[in-house]
């Protein structure tokens, strides 16, 4: 009797339209990075001319995810954290336990770095990395995405019809939910379809309903095997500041719509402008206990009442800077919080502040406000817990 072996069916198989890059697609990948032509620049940022030829051939040799986040991405990040910082600090890590996946919700600032300083701070304390949500609208063909998907990013759909929506959604959400409950992996995702523009930090509903699709009807249960851990990400001095501010202010009247090649210049922003202090603060994960009282909720009540969760962890964990204290004081004209920032320090934000917003001078005034509001809203948020 002729016995067939059968190949194991892959249980990733029916998302290998979103999932990061295995280790077999690692050599492909690193060979079509190395040869494209802006990637010397970027080794000689990372490693400051050194060897430069050697270091892009020890690049092409990486046959494993491994290889290329421990080898690569963590020199690149560390070289960010060097030249563009007055030093990284995470908090909190100490919470989570080594092996069990958690669902990292994060407000979010930066496009790169906000994920990926996290990725750090996890390795640095022996934690597995996680996977990361990046927007199809970052995920192009191309080197952008060959780095993402190389570097355990899945790709979230925000494009397409809104008959499609709830499909797409259904997919990310039991992706996610088998990334953490059967891998045991983390997935870090912001609380929010794209950045933050103006520092008011808010947990989007529609983000929580899709967690939800995936899981079963009981919903303190559904989001308790997601082990939601909230995240504040603070930086001193805010990235992408004159883009934001840019954005708030035209979509004042119209709708805004990105130039081509916008998102990827914001990345580079992100990545070469000075941010001062940078700080994570991993914050209390969301218990059983808490998630149980919204089973006394409609889905409505209950969807609101999980944001609200997440944004007073978020807002009480938020590192707020002199920066955040002194736009308070300038936008509301008050003397409240003086004693939170020096003479000197107020007169350096002005500074940066009016040295950003000349170009704009005939609408300086409503511009200002923009500016001020993306600074001084986290310590609103703070004031209202």
């Amino acid at each position: 009797m002729d016995i067939t072996t059968k190949t194991p069916k892959d249980p990733t198989a029916e998302w290998d339209d979103i999932r990061p890059f295995r280790d077999n697609e690692i050599p492909d990948a690193m060979q079509r990075i190395a040869s494209d032509k802006d990637f010397p620049k970027v080794m000689e940022y990372i490693y400051d001319g050194q060897n430069i030829p050697e270091r892009i051939k020890e690049f092409a040799s990486y046959k494993k995810v491994s290889q290329f986040q421990i080898g690569f991405m963590f020199d690149a990040i560390n070289a960010i954290v060097r030249k563009t910082t007055d030093g990284f600090t995470c908090e909190g890590l100490e919470q989570l336990v080594p092996g069990k996946g958690y669902l990292f919700v994060s407000n979010h600032r930066d496009i790169l770095l906000d994920a990926a300083l996290l990725q750090i701070a996890l390795y640095n304390k022996g934690l597995d990395c996680s996977e990361i949500t990046f927007g199809d609208n970052l995920m192009q063909p191309g080197i952008v995405s060959d780095f993402g998907k190389s570097n355990r990013m899945f790709k979230v759909v925000r494009s397409g019809t809104t008959k499609d929506f709830y499909q797409t959604s259904l997919h990310l959400s039991s992706y996610i939910r088998y990334v953490i409950n059967q891998r045991k992996t983390s997935v870090w995702i912001a609380q929010r379809n794209g950045r933050t523009k103006d520092g008011n930090d808010k947990t989007s509903q529609t983000v929580l309903k899709m967690f939800s699709l995936s899981g079963g009807r009981n919903i303190g249960l559904n989001f308790s095997e997601l082990n939601i851990v909230p995240l504040a990400v603070s930086y001193e001095w805010e990235t992408c500041i004159t883009q934001k501010v840019r954005e708030l202010y035209l979509s004042q009247e119209h709708p805004y719509i990105k130039e081509k090649g916008e998102d990827f210049r914001s990345i580079m922003e992100g990545i070469l402008s000075p941010k001062g202090r940078v700080h994570i603060q991993v914050c209390k994960p969301i218990t059983a206990a808490e998630l149980k009282i919204a089973d006394e909720m409609d889905r409505s009540e209950a969807l609101s009442y999980m944001a609200s969760l997440i944004d007073s962890r978020i807002y009480s964990n938020y590192r707020l800077f002199c920066n955040n204290y002194i736009a308070y004081d300038m936008l509301y004209n008050t003397f409240k919080f003086t004693d939170k920032y020096t003479k000197e320090e107020y007169k350096h934000f002005a500074d940066v502040m009016h040295s950003i917003l000349q170009p704009w001078s005939k609408s300086l005034l409503p511009l200002m406000n923009l500016y001020l509001k993306v600074y001084s809203n986290p310590v609103r948020n703070a004031l209202s817990i």
